[in-house]
């Protein structure tokens, strides 16, 4: 038994829809920076709720698709956590108050939600008809983790992206903030405030992000359902990590060199897949390599975990006793 029974799958897309209109009414009724107790709160409830479902996976289906939730899910999260470096410059070039953040995070992770739910379904699809793609988000995989390492250290520079320049120089953006509103009137017009463009750009921005996440948990499933419900945990949970890790953003120096060591990991594991359910006519006349190994989930779990552990580890002691740098999360604003 491997198969998500569909009565489970429409449970918990009700499940997660509730939850995520539940949550956007709290930030909607108050909009307000979380405690560091209530951001550790929200963080521990989202992080107990993915837990749980992994639980409910391995009931209703068995342990492979419980595993390869738990892997998608631990390397979405982990990814993620990388873009919080670029949602505080974001934050900080558009100057959003600290009170508005959480609901300006809140409506970002929403629309990004949406597009990764169309790029996932895309990319089942594609990765359906031409198997041949797995060499392609193999390599682009070890691409990027390449990259990450020659760039490690270095920081991110602007919050804009070409969309959110393009519809900045289309719409009548205004120039000062009116609480959570997307429209106001300055100088006897009605003009968009500045919080459309930031909206766009936290959700644009992780679009782009997940051009390498989506592609690496493909490589770790190819249950469209575990990976878009790896994606939701993983994102649920983002915006109050934002606020809880604070200045311990700063300090984990080694977190790009261990997320490419992840990413390089699950590129070469795409390969050999690739390899060994091969049907490209120009490698082995177009017959599988069935002698190639393939990477179990149970390995791809532990070393994900490991890499992880050790990054944060070596990270916080490469820190120790360092001061806080400028521009961390709860200097914004």
């Amino acid at each position: 038994m491997s198969a998500v029974p569909v009565w489970f799958e429409v449970a918990t897309f009700a499940g997660l829809a509730a939850l995520l209109a539940v949550d956007l009414v709290v930030v909607a009724r108050r909009p307000h920076e979380p405690s560091m107790a209530e951001a550790t709160r929200w963080v521990g409830g989202y992080v107990g709720l993915a837990i749980a479902f992994g639980l409910a996976v391995l009931l209703v289906t068995d342990g492979r698709l419980a595993t390869e939730f738990y892997a998608g899910w631990l390397t979405e999260y982990s990814l993620s956590v990388d873009n919080l470096f670029v949602f505080v410059i974001i934050m900080a070039q558009f100057r959003v108050p600290r009170q508005l953040q959480q609901h300006a995070l809140m409506a970002g992770i929403l629309l990004a939600l949406v597009l990764r739910g169309v790029f996932i379904l895309l990319g089942a699809t594609l990765l359906e008809r031409f198997t041949w793609l797995f060499y392609v988000f193999g390599a682009f995989l070890v691409y990027t983790a390449v990259t990450l390492i020659r760039s490690s250290g270095e920081t991110e520079q602007g919050g804009e992206n070409a969309v959110t320049r393009r519809i900045a120089a289309v719409l009548p953006i205004g120039t000062h903030f009116s609480g959570t509103r997307l429209r106001a009137v300055e100088n006897g017009r009605k003009v968009w405030t500045p919080l459309v463009v930031v909206l766009l750009a936290l959700g644009t921005t992780d679009l782009i992000f997940a051009l390498d996440s989506i592609p690496a948990i493909f490589g770790l499933t190819r249950e469209p359902f575990i990976v878009f419900t790896a994606n939701v945990f993983a994102l649920m949970g983002l915006r109050q990590l934002y606020f809880l890790l604070g200045g311990l953003l700063q300090r984990l120096v080694y977190l790009s060199t261990g997320l490419a060591g992840i990413l390089a990991f699950i590129g070469v594991k795409l390969v050999l897949e690739a390899l060994h359910e091969n049907n490209l006519p120009f490698i082995n006349g177009g017959e599988p390599l069935t002698a190639v190994p393939t990477i179990p989930i149970w390995l791809s779990l532990t070393v994900i975990v490991g890499v992880l552990v050790v990054a944060t580890v070596a990270s916080l002691l490469r820190t120790r006793g360092a001061p806080a740098p400028a521009g961390q999360p709860d200097q914004l604003g």
